[in-house]
């Protein structure tokens, strides 16, 4: 049974860190490293495809986590993968994803873009009506791509306005009134349509809102099947939207629970009649992982005491720029790996960034943190290495994927750190690849 509501507990992450130190991925030499637990990824797949009808897809969010090596992971349980552009198409590629399980969803998709996705055969979301006339002109009658087109369900925004997409001025998709409107007509015209698409954010978005999106999409897969006198639009790709438990204060969604009450709202998509596709990201991987980061300097400022670790604003850019919407837990580890003793004392834990506001978390209730001690920080294997910040050049940390064995965890390098050379060779014309020579194109 998986819980829904939290990840590894302090003492489950100190027993990885000190198997971490004993074969010599931390020393003293490394100050932060990000850990991906793969057995919760697993726990979390399964149940996922375990709640909703076997044919449907399930590709996992890529701009949640884009490692390719967490990637493969799910791949390798099943999964198909979502890309938000391009690069991600090629990303998915990377983690040996077949083309038909990839669902390439972008506002902004250009001509060779949606050839390339044409030529691979991957599930494409039009957001407009003019990507679907483009698609009606590079489309060849040999393309095997599922099209699909986004809708616009109206539902309002949730709690954090700013990754809600489906309020009146959103700019995804085609607003609810209108496709009623406009896509019988386009839908004589392209008969290659026969999906559609429907998203209204994760974090901070209700069940009702989620559970009204799939009403109104169903009545209007009926309204337009109905038209066409054919269920000729029998698939829906439902998007992802499940929030993820970072406070008490947000809500718990299971799968389960959002299946079982689409289950008895639209029935239609659990009898066969219709393939679901599931774009979910955060609610499977934000528990996941998690990171320590050593304290590299502790003082006073004012009546506040503070720790100065490595990683800040660089990987926790919602939880410090937008600290009232997105927080992480935190807690204190001595130098070994180990779980302090004592009373807990607040502090406010301070990143390396060269701005003042780059501070992920204030009055912290934490135990004997000095210089060397490491700083656990939990719920980030979502939308962190991700939207990873260049601010002041840091270097990408070691990231190490663990899983459970009965000696202890079985660590696997996923990504390897950058170094500063490699943080110079990315700002270098060539990216590091190697300068051209005379006569050839730059």
């Amino acid at each position: 049974m998986v819980n829904w509501s939290r990840g590894p507990e302090t003492a489950e992450c100190a027993a990885v860190v000190r198997a971490a130190i004993e074969q010599r991925h931390l020393d003293e030499d490394v100050q932060s490293v990000v850990f991906h637990d793969m057995d919760l990824l697993s726990q979390r797949f399964d149940a996922l495809r375990s709640a909703f009808p076997v044919s449907t897809l399930h590709a996992v969010a890529i701009k949640a986590n884009p490692l390719v090596e967490v990637l493969k992971h799910v791949v390798g349980r099943g999964a198909g993968l979502e890309a938000a552009s391009i690069e991600e198409v090629e990303i998915a590629l990377a983690a040996g994803c077949d083309p038909s399980r990839i669902v390439f969803d972008s506002p902004a998709k250009t001509a060779a873009e949606i050839c390339r996705a044409l030529d691979l055969g991957v599930m494409i979301n039009a957001d407009n009506v003019a990507e679907l006339r483009r698609l009606a002109d590079l489309r060849r009658a040999d393309h095997r791509s599922v099209i699909g087109v986004r809708v616009n369900p109206m539902v309002g925004v949730g709690r954090i306005a700013t990754t809600s997409v489906a309020g009146t001025d959103s700019k995804f998709g085609i607003p609810l009134d209108r496709a009623r409107a406009e896509l019988p007509a386009l839908l004589e015209e392209m008969p290659w349509i026969t999906a559609l698409h429907v998203h209204v954010g994760s974090q901070g978005c209700s069940l009702d809102q989620l559970l009204d999106s799939a009403v109104a999409i169903e009545a209007l897969r009926v309204q337009l099947n109905g038209g066409l006198g054919t269920d000729r639009i029998d698939v829906v790709d439902l998007g992802g939207g499940l929030p993820s438990v970072y406070t008490s204060t947000d809500d718990v969604i299971a799968p389960d629970e959002y299946a079982n009450a689409l289950r008895r709202l639209v029935p239609s998509w659990f009898d066969g009649t219709v393939r679901l596709v599931t774009e979910f990201g955060r609610v499977l991987q934000a528990h996941c992982g998690w990171a320590v980061s050593r304290v590299e300097y502790v003082k006073r400022i004012g009546d506040a005491r503070l720790a100065v670790v490595h990683l800040g604003a660089d990987l926790l850019l919602r939880a410090v720029y937008r600290p009232e919407d997105w927080s992480h837990r935190l807690a204190s580890l001595d130098a070994s790996g180990e779980v302090p003793t004592g009373d807990p004392i607040p502090w406010t834990v301070g990143g390396p960034l060269c701005f003042a506001g780059d501070i992920i978390g204030r009055d912290v209730p934490l135990v004997d943190v000095r210089a060397g001690s490491l700083v656990l920080i939990r719920d980030i294997g979502a939308y962190t290495m991700s939207m990873w910040s260049r601010h002041c050049s840091r270097g990408l940390p070691l990231v190490l994927g663990h899983a459970a064995t009965s000696s202890g965890s079985d660590l696997s390098v996923i990504r390897r750190a950058e170094s500063p050379g490699d943080v110079a060779a990315f700002w270098s014309v060539d990216g590091g690849r190697g300068a051209s020579g005379p006569g050839e194109d730059h």
